[in-house]
């Protein structure tokens, strides 16, 4: 409520309502900014826009679906399509090597040695026998001789012979004898080495089980050829060894040494067994699979397995290839949009209550139609690019588009724009219908919205360009933290990973600068202004506020002094200090083109006005208003500050050169050329005309905003402050009482938003700073001069 009409409730009733709106303002920018037939309009494009993105052409054709996530819908084929499957022709082949039997090379080496050993042993006990005749019991009589023999037999290989088995076959008869035997033995040796011998750790065979290997005398092909194991070769060794005419003992004798030349002689050829498989795999053909039209190839909330994929990618490639295939896949236009009509109107609700003013203002709600559109767009088209070739071929990187999607845009935008509690709604906006357009994505829902979040966090109070880059850059960093913790959990390759890392990282930083590049033209578009930009002008070497120093110091000091009363004064309230203070600066700007009219450049004391009429001068003095505006608007300055710039006199009173006016027409002293006939004749006026008020009134319009109610009183008090003599506090806060009742007296805050309450605190404020401002300093006496210095 006005400060008028809250006066007028205390006396006793409101009276008429607000003034009309000041005619400066155009009618088309009258009916733009408020009509409801714009809102109206604005509120079906903007249904209809998104209504049209998140599902126009929208299929699960380019659902980004990777092998081991999580299907999100269920997908259908569209048509009747075969196609070679690698996956099932991989398994079919896995399982054909698996079944090739493995290849196997005869070892005769072990035979060889042991067959050298046995000619050595031979010769020894020959020449043992030859140089000793006659020996019956050579074990108790020469069993030194006996043990040397043994070592040397066992020198061959990892024997174990012992003196009493050498004398044992020793006994086994003469040396034609024991060759006979030998010989029987080691041919036993060599029919079992050529058959094969098993080790039983081999897990082929059970004994009799036939064993494929590799012979070389058959030039290196392949045969089947029943194998001995271990025990059935000892068995046969034993059997062929026995003899009648043999003692006993040399026969168990002889059946322990040349058990030392028994060794499995099968040793695994993976080259040729690798070759055999290889041949075995070539030889399957690959397998085709025919999928029916309508069959499902993923239900929602399966895992995408290998196969799977393959069959969806089959599927995307086949219709991609075949256009004249109906794709569509009956996505409920209806329901889309109900979901879009329920999300715009809790939208509205949202900003009825939180900002009421946004919803009044068809600017602002232009600005958050084109912006979310504009986000909402960029996000289809990166969905978009999963149907190109090179995402098709490439699951890796096809995998990083959920992640290149710009979704903090809209938000970081509107938070900068309006205010975060809009830009917050404007991230759950954006992420539902990007979880929508993405397959209906939980997971993509909670991480867009929590980097939005983030962002805005770290850029609510932004007063750098580059504070905000770095905003962007936070979400792109929580969205690549998140990305790394879901990738983990779904078994994501690390390759993979990185590159989704990377490209919500760089996502956030591009989206920074996107957002910083773009600003400048949204504000200039929709009439807002951001803290950067109130900050950027708050520098001195801006060229008004240098060409203010340099032309008229007097105003440029006094416009100081505003600014820090202003600043002050809304901090206090909670309005913007930063929109005061800069408009504040740039208030009485439009001085700088005539100066020496204005009393606080006078130097040299001379005032023109004295040659001048009184409507002469107040015209000059209000002239300085519509200066500013045109020096602002040629700076491109702000719509809030131009707004100042104007309303900051609103439409009161340039009471000197009034009261001189009324003055002279009542026949008072005259000044200026021709100023006794002047006088004469205004006297003589006098009595038939009054004084035109409206020469000597501004051109208003009055103060719209809190921030100009401000500067407007403090503008005021700072000149009035100027004729004090004495800087108490009683003398401040009559003259700050003062000026603040004239305003509310001739209506100059009645369509300002502020209240009884604010002005209260504006008032304190006005004082508080002032008497810091003003204060008085200690007199510092003179030195007295010596008394010699002084008479020279």
């Amino acid at each position: 409520m006005s400060v008028r009409n809250q006066l007028r409730l205390l006396l006793g009733g409101l009276g008429a309502g607000r003034s009309a709106r000041p005619a400066s303002r155009s009618a088309m920018g009258e009916f733009l900014e408020r009509s409801r037939l714009v809102g109206v309009l604005i509120f079906i494009v903007t249904v209809t826009a998104i209504v049209v993105i998140s599902s126009a052409g929208l299929t699960t054709l380019d659902a980004p679906l990777l092998p081991n996530q999580t299907a999100t819908t269920r997908v259908s084929a569209q048509a009747s399509f075969d196609y070679e499957s690698a996956e099932r022709t991989r398994a079919a082949r896995e399982q054909l090597r698996n079944r090739v039997p493995p290849v196997y090379k005869l070892d005769t080496e072990p035979l060889r040695r042991f067959g050298a050993a046995a000619r050595m042993l031979l010769t020894q006990l020959a020449a043992f026998e030859q140089a000793r005749p006659g020996t019956t019991e050579p074990i108790l009589t020469h069993r030194s001789e006996l043990a040397a023999i043994a070592d040397t037999f066992n020198s061959h290989g990892s024997y174990h012979a012992t003196p009493e088995d050498i004398g044992s076959v020793l006994a086994a008869g003469d040396t034609r004898a024991r060759a006979a035997i030998f010989e029987n033995g080691l041919a036993t040796l060599r029919d079992l080495y050529a058959q094969g011998i098993a080790d039983s750790s081999l897990s082929t065979p059970d004994p009799g089980s036939a064993l494929a290997f590799e012979l070389a005398r058959q030039g290196g092909g392949f045969a089947q050829r029943p194998v001995h194991s271990m025990e059935d070769a000892l068995t046969v060794l034993r059997v062929s060894l026995g003899s009648e005419q043999t003692p006993r003992t040399s026969t168990q004798a002889v059946f322990r040494l040349f058990r030392f030349g028994l060794s499995p002689n099968l040793v695994f050829d993976r080259t040729a067994t690798a070759t055999r498989q290889n041949a075995a795999a070539k030889a399957v053909q690959p397998v085709t699979v025919k999928v029916p039209r309508g069959q499902t190839l993923v239900e929602a909330g399966d895992r995408v397995t290998p196969d799977v994929y393959e069959a969806l990618i089959a599927h995307r490639r086949y219709l991609r290839e075949h256009s004249e295939v109906d794709t569509e896949e009956g996505l409920t236009l209806f329901g889309r949009v109900l979901l879009v009509l329920a999300m715009v109107i809790a939208s509205l609700i949202y900003i009825r209550i939180e900002d009421p003013e946004t919803l009044r203002s068809n600017v602002r709600c232009g600005l958050l139609a084109l912006v979310v559109i504009g986000n909402l767009a960029l996000v289809r088209a990166n969905y978009s690019l999963g149907g190109a070739e090179f995402f098709l071929r490439d699951e890796a990187w096809a995998s990083t588009l959920p992640y290149v999607a710009p979704t903090a845009f809209a938000p970081l935008i509107v938070a900068i724009l309006i205010d975060a509690g809009s830009g917050i709604f404007m991230a759950l906006f954006v992420s539902i219908f990007t979880g929508v357009i993405y397959g209906n994505r939980l997971d993509l829902l909670v991480l867009t919205f929590l980097a939005s979040l983030v962002a805005i966090y770290f850029g609510r109070d932004a007063r750098r360009r580059g504070r905000l880059v770095r905003a962007a850059g936070m979400g792109g960093l929580t969205v690549a933290a998140f990305a790394a913790l879901i990738g983990f959990a779904d078994r994501t390759p690390l390759e993979t990973l990185l590159r989704q890392m990377a490209a919500s990282l760089g996502t956030g930083v591009l989206t920074g600068i996107g957002v910083v590049g773009l600003l400048p033209v949204l504000e200039s578009l929709f009439k807002r202004t951001t803290d950067i930009t109130l900050l950027e002008l708050t520098d001195y070497n801006h060229p008004l506020l240098r060409r203010m120093q340099l032309e008229a110091p007097g105003t440029y000091h006094h416009s100081l002094v505003v600014a820090q009363l202003s600043e002050n004064a809304a901090n206090a309230i909670g309005a913007n200090p930063l929109i005061a203070r800069v408009c504040a600066l740039f208030h009485d700007v439009g001085k700088t083109l005539q100066p020496q009219y204005f009393a606080e450049n006078q130097r040299d004391r001379s005032n023109p006005h004295d040659q001048l009429t009184p409507v002469e001068s107040a015209r000059l003095i209000k002239a300085h208003v519509n200066d500013g505006v045109d020096l602002a608007q040629g700076h491109n300055l702000p719509r809030a500050v131009v707004d100042a710039i104007r309303q900051h006199h609103g439409t009161s009173l340039v009471r000197y050169f009034y009261d001189r006016a009324v003055e002279e027409t009542r026949g008072g002293p005259a000044r200026g050329r021709g100023a006794r006939r002047e006088a004469a004749e205004a006297a003589k006026a006098a009595a038939t005309r009054p004084v035109d008020e409206a020469a000597f009134r501004y051109e208003g319009p009055k103060p719209q905003s809190r921030e100009a109610a401000i500067i407007s009183l403090a503008d005021g008090v700072e000149a009035a402050s100027r004729s004090l003599k004495q800087f108490g506090a009683e003398e401040l806060q009559q003259i700050i009482t003062r000026i603040v009742g004239e305003r509310i007296a001739e209506g100059q805050l009645d369509e300002s938003p502020l209240t009884l309450e604010e002005i209260t605190r504006i008032r304190n404020s006005f004082q508080f700073t002032l008497l810091n401002m003003l204060h008085a300093r200690i007199a510092y006496p003179t030195p007295e001069k010596p008394a010699a210095e002084a008479g020279a």
